[in-house]
């Protein structure tokens, strides 16, 4: 096992900790607990880090091109969100639930995936399209994660305040309204993200000349995601649906988000090398 590898097994105990402490304070408050779920999160923020620069030392070059640093990079940026989270006040059962998703990646992306492999580094006259295709997919796919987290939140308010069902996780949670403009924020930042990370991607297939790659389930699979969004804004903006209903069409939109990395397997476009 090499030293980046070691790392990489030492920052998911470090990450099962933080979650363990940050549970401890969801299901009975403990500020200690919190405190040192948050201090477990730095140090898995910080081991992120290291891994990465153990990667560009040894490839000699930022480590984006694979399955395996694509979801490396995303559950990076929900430790980095979460962290910026601790201080918005009564976001604890926010950051535990995007680091519930965050270590489940982290931990699959262990079992499922292995650094370099699959590489798309030879994407030689797109090769800058490329990265910043990845990097705004990711950008893109974290907010929305961000924005489903608050909407299960809603949701699960909602129910709770209809049904008058009074109790300490009711207490902690924002507002309706402030879980609303969270959510409203998060999808407003995720959707033109990902929105110009499939402009570019098309972009990049016509520098290419690769027309029947337009028509990949991948391509076709974001552009239904992208849809259901700016439909969300629409309807948003002529204030025809309650934010119940908004919430139900953000965990579509994220659905189909999941569908399209899942299509991954089917798809020809990222086995596409260019050549």
């Amino acid at each position: 096992m090499t030293l980046a590898e070691q790392v990489y097994e030492a920052l998911i105990y470090m990450y099962a900790l933080s979650l363990l402490f940050y549970f401890s304070d969801c299901i009975r408050r403990n500020a200690g607990a919190k405190r040192t779920g948050t201090g477990f999160l730095v140090v898995v923020w910080g081991l992120q880090v290291t891994h990465v620069i153990m990667r560009m030392w040894a490839e000699g070059h930022f480590p984006i091109y694979t399955t395996f640093d694509f979801l490396f990079i995303f559950s990076f940026s929900i430790v980095l969100m979460s962290l910026i989270m601790t201080r918005v006040q009564r976001s604890e059962f926010v950051i535990l639930l995007l680091n519930i998703v965050g270590f489940s990646v982290t931990v699959l992306n262990r079992l499922w995936f292995t650094a370099g492999e699959i590489s798309l580094h030879n994407w030689q006259t797109v090769h800058g399209l490329l990265i910043m295709h990845i990097t705004l997919a990711n950008l893109g796919f974290a907010a929305l994660t961000v924005a489903s987290v608050f909407a299960l939140l809603y949701l699960f308010l909602h129910h709770k305040l209809k049904n008058k069902k009074w109790n300490d996780t009711v207490r902690r949670l924002p507002s309706l309204e402030v879980i609303g403009k969270y959510m409203d924020g998060a999808t407003l930042i995720g959707t033109p993200l990902l929105g110009v990370s499939v402009v570019l991607a098309v972009l990049s297939i016509v520098a290419e000349r690769r027309w029947h790659l337009l028509l990949d389930l991948k391509v076709i699979a974001t552009g239904l995601a992208i849809a259901i969004y700016v439909g969300y804004f629409i309807v948003k903006k002529r204030k025809q649906f309650s934010m119940m209903i908004m919430s139900r069409w953000t965990l579509i939109g994220y659905a189909l988000v999941i569908i399209s990395f899942l299509s991954n397997a089917y798809s020809a476009f990222h086995r596409w090398t260019g050549e």
